[in-house]
């Protein structure tokens, strides 16, 4: 299975970093995986709905390790050129400026 497109929405809140949505083979889409700020750096979320118990159930996912790394390396190679292509800015560095240094 190919990745034939990988598009990256950026996010400026402080733990969502990003929605994504990824093509296979030019015919089948998966919208709603998230790219979220954990403890140990960005992470992939997949997308998932919330179970009447609270919990949440992801409804589309990697079966084996190795399409995983396939996927996220992908995602994450889009999301870095998409930071590249359009920097947010930080939560932080916009609090901090003042207009006399614009």
């Amino acid at each position: 299975m190919e990745i034939t497109e990988v598009r990256v929405t950026l996010r400026n809140e402080e733990k969502l970093k990003a929605f994504v949505t990824v093509t296979f083979d030019k015919c089948f889409a998966v919208r709603n995986m998230k790219i979220v700020q954990g403890d140990k750096g960005p992470m992939l979320c997949m997308p998932s709905r919330k179970l009447p118990d609270g919990t949440f159930k992801d409804v589309a996912h990697p079966i084996n390790a190795e399409f995983r790394a396939y996927l996220e390396k992908q995602i994450f190679n889009a999301y870095e050129e998409e930071m590249q292509k359009n920097p947010l800015p930080s939560s932080a560095a916009v609090s901090s400026q003042s207009p006399a240094s614009s």
